[in-house]
Parts: C-alpha cells; sequence; structure tokens
C-alpha cells in the first residue's frame, strides 16, 4: 500500500512540474539597440559669468490717457508712425470746452473793462487828495474797488488757464518724438479717465530689465560691462548696468537689474526676450555646479529627467532636481554627480530598458 501511495505522489509531482515548464515563457526583447549620443557630466569651472533672464524695453515709453470723458473724434496716426514732440495724435470731443472757453473770455473782456476803468477812478481819487478835494475814505473806498477789480480779472485769466489745461487732455500730443507702438481705441469710441488710449516709445534707445535671485544679486554691481544675448535674432550687444533694485518684495523674490543698451545697427525690438551675462568672479559653489544641456531633458509634467546608459548597455530615465538655467544650460541640484554620464540624443524614442549602442 505505501508504495502504491509513493507511485502515486510521484507522478503527481512529475505532473505538475511538466504542466508549469510548458505555461512557463521567457520575454526576449529582439528590438534593434537604439544609437545613442552621450556625454559626460561638465562642472561650471570655466564660466565666469552669472546668466540671467530678461526682458527688452524702451528706455523712454508712455501710455497716454486723458482726465476727461468724451467721444474720440479722430485719430491722427497709426501702429508704426514717426511722431515729434508736440504732434497731435487724437482729438476727443470737447464742445462743452469751447462753450465754456467762450463765456470765459467774455468774463476776461468785461473785467479787463471793469479793471481799467476802475484804475483811472482810483487814480483820479488819488490827485483829489493830493489836493485835498478828497477824503481818505474816499480814497480807501476807490483803492478797493479799484483790487476787487484786479482780482476778478485775474480770476477770470486762471479760469482761462484752467480750461486750456483741459484741452490739453482733449487733444493727447505726443510727449516726446518716437513711434506708435499700440493704439486702444478707435473713432466714435467713448474715452475715459486713466484709460490708456495711445503707446508711444523711443526709437534706438533700449534697456534690459533682468531678474537676479537673492543668492547673486550681491554680486552686481552698478556700471558693470555686460553682454547681452538676443536669442530671437542670435545678436549680442553690449550694454552697462544702471539699476540695481534691493527689495524684491513686489517682485516675487528676484531682484530687478536695468541694463542700458548702447547704440547699436542690431534690429532690436520692445518686449524680445534676452539673456545677460554679468561678469563675477566665481565661487566654492559656483565652481562645483553641475550643468546640462536642456536639450538633453525629458519632462513629463512637473518631473525633468535625463536618460543615462546601466551596465547592461539599457536606457535607464533618471529624475532630476533642478536650479536656474544659464543660457542653453540648466543647473542639477541633485540626481547627477560629476563622474556620470547620460544620454544628449538618440536615433529613435528611448524608454526605460530600451536596448541602447553608444555612438
Amino acid at each position: 500500500m505505501k508504495k502504491i501511495y509513493k507511485s502515486v505522489l510521484c507522478a503527481t509531482l512529475l505532473l505538475f512540474m511538466a504542466c508549469g515548464s510548458n505555461e512557463e515563457k521567457t520575454f526576449v526583447d529582439d528590438s534593434p539597440a537604439v544609437k545613442v549620443v552621450v556625454q559626460n557630466v561638465k562642472t561650471d569651472n570655466n564660466n565666469p559669468f552669472l546668466t540671467v533672464s530678461g526682458k527688452i524695453q524702451a528706455s523712454n515709453s508712455a501710455n497716454l490717457s486723458t482726465r476727461m470723458m468724451g467721444f474720440v473724434t479722430k485719430t491722427h496716426v497709426k501702429v508704426g508712425d514717426k511722431v515729434s514732440k508736440g504732434q497731435l495724435l487724437i482729438s476727443i470731443n470737447n464742445t462743452d470746452l469751447q462753450a465754456k472757453a467762450a463765456q470765459i473770455n467774455a468774463n476776461i473782456t468785461e473785467a479787463t473793462a471793469v479793471y481799467k476803468n476802475t484804475k483811472k477812478d482810483y487814480q483820479r481819487f488819488q490827485n483829489l487828495f493830493a489836493e485835498n478835494s478828497a477824503s481818505q475814505k474816499e480814497l480807501d473806498d476807490m483803492m478797493a474797488q479799484f483790487e476787487m477789480a484786479k482780482a476778478r480779472l485775474e480770476v477770470a485769466k486762471q479760469m482761462k488757464n484752467e480750461v486750456n489745461a483741459q484741452f490739453s487732455y482733449a487733444n493727447i500730443r505726443s510727449p516726446f518724438s518716437g513711434v506708435i507702438t499700440n493704439t486702444f481705441i478707435e473713432k466714435g469710441d467713448m474715452a475715459n479717465p486713466g484709460v490708456p488710449l495711445i503707446a508711444v516709445e523711443t526709437q534706438g534707445q533700449f534697456e534690459v530689465i533682468a531678474t537676479v535671485p537673492e543668492n547673486e544679486i550681491l554680486r552686481i554691481k552698478n556700471n558693470t560691462e555686460v553682454d547681452v544675448l538676443i536669442k530671437s535674432i542670435d545678436k549680442s550687444v553690449k550694454g552697462k548696468v544702471t539699476e540695481v533694485s534691493t527689495s524684491a518684495k513686489n517682485t516675487g523674490g528676484q531682484y530687478l537689474v536695468k541694463i542700458n543698451l548702447g547704440k547699436t545697427d542690431t534690429d532690436i525690438f520692445s518686449g524680445m526676450y534676452a539673456m545677460v551675462q554679468f561678469p563675477v568672479e566665481n565661487t566654492p559653489a559656483t565652481k562645483n555646479r553641475v550643468l546640462i544641456p536642456t536639450k538633453a531633458l525629458v519632462n513629463n509634467g512637473q518631473l525633468s529627467g535625463v536618460y543615462t546608459v546601466s551596465q547592461s548597455n539599457t536606457a535607464v530615465l533618471r529624475w532630476l532636481r533642478l536650479g536656474r538655467v544659464f543660457g542653453d544650460n540648466v543647473e542639477v541640484l541633485s540626481g547627477l554627480s560629476t563622474n556620470e554620464s547620460y544620454i544628449v540624443s538618440s536615433e529613435a524614442k528611448l524608454y526605460n530598458g530600451a536596448k541602447v549602442t553608444i555612438e
């Protein structure tokens, strides 16, 4: 009986092992290896520059508005027009001002006539008083009438100055010579107080507003010569630091630095983005800074990483913690060390575990 039991048990085990061996399948990756280019991690030993981003703007610009409400009767210029200082740009309906100006001119005429007549009477009473033909009280009364007439004439003149000032808000003129960069209103629209109507900028005079982090701002000094790279036109121009902000209260922890661009034949337009290179001395922290090109990054939502090559020649995606951007490179705070390499480019799309061959 025991022999029969052992025989059945052995047969069962053999059958189980046979079935298991039939169901087991081994996955073999037959896909061809992807050719990749790798690069060693480099440190910022030979970069004596602090590079930050900025935006170009005109040195002198203005958004013009009005203090009065009225319909726009005419726009005398369009975007791109060159204008001179004092040139009429926009006219706003001023019929009510013209009526008020006419009333004030009439008041000035009346006040002037009263003033001249009172002045003559006052001079007569001065002569009569000198000849003892008029009393002191009569002279004082006449002098009071003369001073009141003189004051009324002055009030009328100041009212005319007030109306003339209001006319300047009905006729919008250019505060300086430049070019029209934008118009915010058309003929027939209602102009409202404080709402921009037209924008004008000077030509050929530009500056860059750059943002510098708090750990670097102390290294930026006034009157420093800098290089400004304008990526959109792939040109570099010279500039000089003219202002360094000492507060980041309203700029999100970034300090604003203003760089004045010198005269150049390069076609520069307001609003272009630029990279500013400040010549600064390397510190121990910056000498060991790890940089990689931004083109090597793999982005997935909020995550950024690079592909590295494993010992078995497969691609391994490694997530990184990144810092600031320096031109075409980005700082790696953690995830890569100086003795490692990473994939810069590949002939096909990579994924974790993909077979690779290094060119």
